[in-house]
């Protein structure tokens, strides 16, 4: 059974090794996630480089997908870690050097505007909000503030202001440095931090080519409230649940993935559900089954990709993670019924006019054919893309072969939900490209001749977003 969700894993120092990493291939990743908020340039380079030759190796694509750690406010650099004891009041400094200590024991934090933003009794929560305290009082460079939790504070670790929208820009130099590294070296796709507003989506689209794609990553309450925009702007959405459940009161959290994936579903935009999945698999080789069942329910939400993070990147058994993540996906989709409609948020047409242009229309009848007449799978043709992801926002019940003659397309859709990437490297050609797509389910023993199935295409070929034919084929 081809598996529908894809894979991603975070790429880092318990994975970056040859055998491991081949491992994880042939566990199920699908995608590498090369994280530059931890991640150097000489990390990257190798993750980048793994990356390539194994998909050649195994003979699948592997998506390579950055993600720019935006502006992140974070402690400083502490001489070492501060224990934190509740009812304790705690001086920090702001600092316009991320490098540079803070003065007569202050912590210092990576933000030169802290006092301009704080009031008394808002709350900085640091760690993912494990490490709590409310504003007493601001003078100059400095925030005084009680702790309401005890704990342990360790440098460079992140800060949220939750309800504070902050005059800090989208993209700093530090991302737009990587952004060009990871650009130099081919990456697929491109994740930026803290989306705010459709704004910082349009900012990064001006630094790519039309052909890399973007995924915003939810994680701010401003981006809740824009939901609809940013998911219009993007080509994919990550439900970044670490950040997004310190901005948001935590039961809010399931709301929100809920309708973020219907809206990226039916906005075809790639769905990605994101953070502590199966985090106990960090420094265990079982998961938790409350784990197991948030798997489960974000598969029978509607998202079309699940990540693994510090699982796969620092963890002690991170093949055995995405063994886990793969046979969780497997069991649901075996399930009859997992396809039927997950609850709705109103009414389908009142969000999105994707599904009712030409394109849409084509995709629509091509999986209601494809299901009248039992066929065993369904073919697209497509350069950019497109036909093969709006195709699988339908969630037609059989495998969709995606043949495309463009070797980036070929591995951005190793992320497209049902999707089997087919790359034809020969002329472009109806008649050569269906053939390719037979030659293939013939191998991969997934139909035999005689079979009836449905094509569909984009006519003229090289014109991305035009998929205007539908015709149905004896194998």
């Amino acid at each position: 059974m081809i598996r529908r969700a894809k894979i991603i894993c975070t790429i880092g120092p318990a994975s970056r090794d040859p055998e491991t990493f081949r491992l994880l291939v042939d566990a199920g990743m699908d995608a590498v996630r090369v994280n530059f908020s931890h991640s150097s340039h000489e990390d990257a380079a190798e993750t980048f480089r793994l990356a390539r030759e194994t998909a050649r190796d195994v003979g699948r694509p592997l998506a390579v997908l950055a993600d720019l750690q935006g502006p992140k406010i974070r402690v400083g650099v502490l001489p070492e870690p501060r224990s934190i004891e509740q009812g304790r009041t705690y001086v920090f400094e702001a600092l316009h050097d991320a490098d540079a200590g803070a003065s007569g024991g202050a912590i210092p934090i990576t933000y030169p505007d802290l006092t301009a933003e704080m009031e008394p009794g808002d709350r900085l929560l640091f760690d993912d909000g494990a490490i709590a305290f409310v504003v007493e009082e601001t003078d100059g460079t400095r925030v005084t503030a009680r702790a309401r939790t005890n704990g342990t504070l360790q440098s460079r670790k992140g800060l949220n202001l939750p309800g504070k929208a902050l005059a800090v820009p989208s993209i700093t130099e530090k991302d737009r440095l990587d952004l060009q590294f990871a650009l130099e070296h081919g990456v697929d796709y491109v994740a930026l931090s803290f989306v705010r507003r459709a704004a910082d989506l349009e900012e990064l689209r001006g630094l790519v080519s039309d052909d890399v794609l973007i995924i915003a990553k939810i994680e701010k309450e401003q981006a809740v409230q824009n939901l609809a925009e940013i998911v219009s702007l993007s080509d994919g959405v990550m439900v970044a649940r670490g950040d997004l459940g310190v901005e948001l009161d935590f039961e809010e959290v399931p709301i929100v993935q809920k309708r973020l994936l219907r809206l990226s579903q039916e906005s075809i935009s790639i769905g990605i559900t994101a953070t502590q999945m199966l985090e106990s698999m960090t420094h265990s080789p079982r998961p938790t089954r409350a784990e197991v069942s948030d798997v489960a329910n974000a598969l029978l939400d509607g998202t079309d990709v699940v990540m693994l993070s510090g699982e796969t990147a620092v963890g002690d058994y991170p093949v055995e993670a995405v063994q886990t993540m793969d046979r969780v996906a497997r069991r649901i989709e075996s399930e009859t019924g997992f396809l039927d409609e997950p609850s709705d948020f109103g009414p389908r047409d009142s969000r999105s006019g994707v599904h009712r242009t030409v394109p849409g229309a084509i995709a629509g009848a091509a999986v209601e054919a494809t299901h009248r007449l039992g066929a065993p799978f369904l073919i697209t043709l497509t350069t950019s893309g497109f036909t093969a992801r709006l195709i699988a926002a339908q969630r037609p019940r059989v495998p969709i072969l995606a043949v495309t003659d463009n070797e980036r397309t070929y591995r951005q859709l190793a992320l497209a939900w049902g999707v089997v990437p087919i790359h034809h490297d020969e002329a472009v050609s109806y008649d050569g490209m269906l053939s390719h797509a037979r030659t293939y389910a013939f191998e991969h023993g997934l139909a035999e001749p005689g079979r009836n199935c449905v094509v569909t295409a984009g006519m003229p070929f090289h014109e991305p977003g035009t998929t205007n034919y539908m015709r149905v084929e004896k194998l």
